[in-house]
């Protein structure tokens, strides 16, 4: 009987094992999915640019590799110009962004598009490619706290 028992444990023991090791299960997969968020608070179309050249090198490495890569661009503050559909200097590259690299993704701060259209008087529309966030950092702490890696170039 105590043999029989041992070999059930260790039978059960081995199935656990395979199973937490196969490709596919959730600890597995969640190891290779690889999180960043690039932060964008400044006016300045080259660091716009180097965003996008970041999240472009970042994006085609991993993909290269095949493994999962997701990207955050948050824009707040003065960075938000870089979404606003008649200010952003790299409107073109965010439009072949979302056809080429989906796993790429805008954020725009809605405290940020609230202020300035106070101060403009009038509602300012973003780039097709912007998701609207309700606040830049905020977003940029929660996706920290979730373990995404964070740059600012």
């Amino acid at each position: 009987m105590k043999r029989s028992i041992e070999a059930l444990g260790a039978g059960l023991l081995l199935v656990l094992a395979v199973l937490l090791l196969a490709p596919g299960s959730s600890s597995g997969a969640a190891a290779n999915v690889h999180r960043v968020a690039i932060q964008v608070s400044e006016n300045d179309a080259a660091l716009m640019n180097l965003a996008l050249n970041n999240a472009a090198n970042i994006s085609s490495y991993y993909t290269g590799l095949g493994q999962q890569v997701q990207v955050e661009i948050v824009a707040y503050g003065p960075g938000l110009n870089m979404l606003r559909e008649d200010t952003s200097p790299v409107k073109t590259r965010l439009s072949s962004f979302a056809q080429g690299m989906p796993n790429v993704t805008f954020d725009a701060c809605n405290n940020t598009l609230e202020h300035m259209e106070k101060q403009e008087g009038r509602k300012i529309q973003l780039v097709p490619e912007a998701h609207l966030v309700p606040s830049g950092v905020v977003r940029l702490m929660t996706l920290q706290e979730q373990g995404w890696t964070y740059i600012k170039p």
